[in-house]
């Protein structure tokens, strides 16, 4: 009769070292994959800023002041960066096909920001009125700033990291707001608060949209 062997302590040790060592990779790749994107999130929002920066060179004023007062609402974002003729444009798809600058176009988007299977919207306008607010650029989860998950909170924190130097978002030239803006434009890529949001620390279910002052201080 043969005689069945099984393992042995040392090899149940072995093969327990090596599967420790397989999940341990695998948990690393999920957070080098998850840092990938965040980075990426951040690189597109800079983007949108250096984009308003280069039309500002160009054309004297930022996209959406036709009146060149310095502040963005009395004109059409979406019109005047898409008329630019960009070589690399910061919007995503065709304009008049994927989305249109005016209401009763196209459906609008182009003004996405793509993070895994994640999706943010880009906005810009003042924080206290068109006409006397400084320049802001807003970040949402969607058109019409419902609150965000901890999940979509990650690639929010890591953007303010990148500016602030830290994810408090109740600091600095990047904050959290609870409120959402009180009028946004879809088609214009516009939103605008009658009065400057409240900073507060980021929290899912509650933050409903990132400010980020990107031209001057709160």
């Amino acid at each position: 009769m043969k005689r069945e062997r099984g393992f042995t302590l040392i090899e149940l040790a072995i093969v327990l070292v090596i599967i420790g060592i397989i999940i341990g990779m695998v948990l690393k790749g999920q957070d080098l994959i998850q840092n990938a994107r965040a980075k990426s999130f951040v690189n597109k929002n800079r983007h949108w800023e250096t984009t308003l920066w280069i039309y500002l060179d160009r054309k004297g004023s930022l996209p959406g002041d036709t009146d060149k007062d310095g502040r963005i609402g009395d004109g059409n974002v979406c019109q005047d960066i898409v008329n630019a003729g960009f070589t690399n444009p910061p919007y995503v798809g065709t304009p008049g096909t994927d989305f249109d600058c005016a209401a009763g176009g196209a459906p609008a988007g182009g003004n996405t920001i793509s993070a895994g299977s994640y999706t943010f919207y880009v906005f810009f306008g003042t924080d206290n009125g068109a006409d006397s607010g400084k320049n802001i650029m807003v970040l949402c989860k969607d058109n019409a700033c419902n609150t965000f998950t901890q999940e979509e909170l990650l690639f929010i924190e890591a953007f303010d990291t990148s500016i602030d130097g830290a994810a408090d978002g109740a600091n600095g030239q990047v904050i959290c707001v609870s409120s959402a803006p009180n009028t946004i434009n879809t088609d214009q890529w516009e939103a605008v608060y009658n009065a400057s949001p409240t900073a507060a620390a980021c929290t899912a279910g509650t933050t409903r949209a990132l400010v980020y002052y990107f031209d001057s201080k709160r």
